[in-house]
């Protein structure tokens, strides 16, 4: 996914109410930025870090720019989630998601559970799949982690994802992580406990996994590579 236009350069100084950064251009005006985040940002939320923003093209929005990208350790981080959705499209429709590269249509946003949206729904011949994506951020000691914060909402997805699968169907929560320096994946265990059981439990029950990281530059995010994933099912059984 190529941003339509140059970012521009700026540091942060601040995130506040969950979708609002103050951001110092290097022009050395100070602006507010749109965060289209609505998670804890969770290591990626340091005042001080350099950031990126986009301009919008809209002259009335009431917010013109957009926080793309902070600048963590040793890598870019994408943290617009609306981003997110469009890059995993992308990888699908260029047949680069090796086992998911067998399919004769695809549609976005289908309801199926109760009152979900599935975000990709694949149907190869009879057989339907439906995918959950999520945005992963967070990276500890070289593991991605999810979710960031507590969501009851991520849990009631898998159980879902688990009924279709009952239902004869293929289900798939899909791990995107946005930025290139993890070595791999598990459940934020110590951050959401029940998320982590429920994940495990839905593997356990037929429901495939898949973790991507990224490629992020200025310039855009791309699919990049898989990564390796682990449970941590001792943590579950002992905690």
């Amino acid at each position: 996914m190529d941003f339509p236009n140059p970012l521009l350069s700026g540091t942060l100084i601040q995130r506040y109410k969950r979708f609002l950064a103050d951001i110092r251009l290097d022009s050395g005006e100070v602006i507010t930025a749109h965060c289209p985040n609505s998670g804890s940002m969770l290591g990626c939320n340091i005042p001080g870090a350099p950031v990126r923003v986009s301009r919008a093209n809209n002259p009335k929005r009431k917010l013109a720019f957009t926080w793309e990208l902070i600048h963590v350790g040793k890598t870019w981080v994408g943290i617009n989630t609306m981003r997110t959705n469009r890059i995993v499209e992308e990888a699908l429709l260029e047949r680069k998601i090796d086992t998911l590269n067998h399919y004769d249509a695809l549609s976005r946003e289908v309801r199926y559970g109760t009152n979900s949206r599935a975000d990709f729904l694949l149907e190869d011949g009879g057989k339907r799949i439906f995918i959950e994506v999520k945005n992963v951020t967070l990276v500890e000691n070289g593991i991605a982690l999810f979710p960031d914060a507590v969501t009851a909402r991520g849990t009631k997805h898998l159980r879902e994802l688990m009924q279709v699968v009952e239902e004869g169907h293929r289900g798939v929560i899909f791990f995107l992580v946005h930025r290139e320096d993890a070595s791999g994946f598990a459940p934020a265990h110590h951050i959401d406990k029940t998320y982590g059981r429920t994940l495990l439990e839905a593997i356990e029950n037929g429901v495939e996994l898949l973790v991507y990281d990224t490629t992020v530059n200025e310039r855009g995010v791309w699919l990049r590579k898989p990564l390796p994933w682990r449970p941590f099912r001792e943590e579950f059984e002992s905690g």
